[in-house]
């Protein structure tokens, strides 16, 4: 059973601008004891690709979809929004990958679709990240990652070297053992700088302590607005029907004059709508909207699968439309230690082989934990989300039809996807916009 979050909020903001940010950390707390020789690296085969190729981004997107369907069934979660990043989760557990070896990397592999092809991971990881970082004059889109390693602690050099390399994270040595909160500030400090101070004090009390060895974070920041905005005057209350049939009033966004003109496509079950960024000469993202037309979320969901939602984003022509969208803020917790496990790395967070990191087998995961947030407006869309991985040891229709009216005014699920690669880099369920 998945763990329920700890400490869940909601809130609804309007922004002035259009920014979301995503971090994820990985907080490594080891403990010494045992010890065991270095597992050769992984076999050489490739794994799943993408529509563009990449099979970095294949894996991500068939993690998303997993981890949605595993929390979206989840009695804990039953009526709740939900929102996380699989980039986030997979790129930090990506980096933990890198030093797990044998049943280990195994079971991690399964979970997350890595390419078993080792050289396929990191030069996809390192390309994906190049990407992210590529200039573009309409929006910031950044991406930073760093080690933070116990100065007293042996890490093997090939295990920095490439996470330097494929993962551009340079390595700090911070005092755990003598001063654990020092080094807590100085990473949440780090964080808060690359994110613009979106995400704040991301590594808890307490989670920090003299058994600590490592700690990777990931940052991933973007500052953009709509290609078409919504006018805040035209935005105005309406009900939002909830799954339990029960009505709540939300500020409801409109475009609907000539040019709200975006991709859009429907089926029997299903409408979806495909609102842009504004971009320059780089790489375009945008948010895919599910919206189911008879109030059950189950058949949107039903298209969260590469193939299907693949095919229906192919089937989708750019025309006018008749849009209503509802200004949302969500924020979420999660505990992945035990869905995770459910999911198939159970060895992970018990008899565990980390041994790519120090050459022993001292380490395994104590917990993951996972938080979003994000912010959509009238501008643009503001998002984050960390996670942290704690480490220790052992012990279309045609010209002339009816403009089609697409009223969000009911669950939906949303995606933030670059439009290029296909890289899902946020995923919700807007189930009660008001929290």
């Amino acid at each position: 059973m998945f763990n329920k979050p700890a400490g869940k909020r909601s809130a609804m903001e309007a922004k002035t601008i259009a920014v979301w940010a995503l971090t994820s950390l990985v907080v490594l707390s080891m403990v010494l004891a045992g010890c065991t020789g270095i597992k050769p690296e992984q076999p050489t085969e490739s794994g799943p690709v993408s529509d563009s190729g990449n099979s970095v981004v294949a894996a991500n997107n068939r993690f998303a979809f997993d981890l949605y369907s595993r929390l979206a069934k989840d009695p804990e979660y039953t009526g709740d929004n939900i929102f996380f990043s699989p980039f986030s989760i997979s790129s930090a557990l990506a980096v933990t990958y890198e030093g797990a070896r044998g049943s280990t990397a195994d079971e991690i592999r399964s979970v997350f679709h890595y390419p078993e092809n080792t050289s396929l991971l990191r030069q996809e990881y390192s390309t994906t990240i190049a990407d992210i970082n590529s200039q573009n004059a309409r929006y910031t889109l950044l991406n930073a990652n760093a080690l933070w390693a116990e100065k007293t602690y042996p890490f093997l050099p090939g295990y920095i070297n490439t996470a330097q390399t494929y993962y551009s994270a340079n390595t700090t040595n911070l005092d755990f053992i003598n001063d654990p909160d020092a080094a807590q500030t100085t990473i949440n400090r780090w964080v808060e700088e690359k994110t613009r101070n979106t995400i704040r004090d991301l590594v808890p009390a307490g989670s920090i302590t003299p058994m600590t060895r490592l700690v990777i974070t990931d940052a991933v920041y973007f500052k953009g607005t709509w290609v078409r905005q919504f006018d805040k005057n035209k935005t105005r209350n309406a009900d939002f029907k909830l799954s339990s049939g029960k009505n709540v009033p939300v500020p409801m966004m409109e475009r609907t004059d000539e040019d709200a003109v975006y991709p859009y496509a429907e089926t029997g079950t299903v409408q979806i709508l495909k609102i842009p960024y504004e971009q320059g000469n780089g790489t375009e993202l945008s948010m895919l909207i599910l919206l189911p037309k008879n109030d059950d979320l189950a058949a949107a969901e039903n298209y969260l699968d590469p193939d299907n939602l693949s095919e229906l984003q192919n089937s989708s022509a750019s025309r006018r439309v008749m849009v209503y969208l509802p200004k949302f803020t969500l924020e979420t917790k999660y505990s992945l230690r035990q869905t995770l496990s459910e999911m198939g790395m159970p060895t992970a967070f018990g008899d565990a082989d980390f041994s790519g990191m120090d050459g022993t087998r001292y380490l395994s995961i104590q917990e993951i934990i996972h938080q979003a947030y994000v912010d959509v407006n009238e501008e643009g869309t503001e998002a984050a989300a960390a996670t942290a991985v704690v480490m220790w040891g052992k012990g279309a229709a045609p010209t002339g039809d009816p403009i089609p009216v697409f009223r969000a005014d009911h669950p939906f699920i949303f995606l933030i996807q670059d439009n290029t690669s296909g890289n899902i880099l946020f995923i919700g369920r807007v189930e009660n916009p008001t929290g």
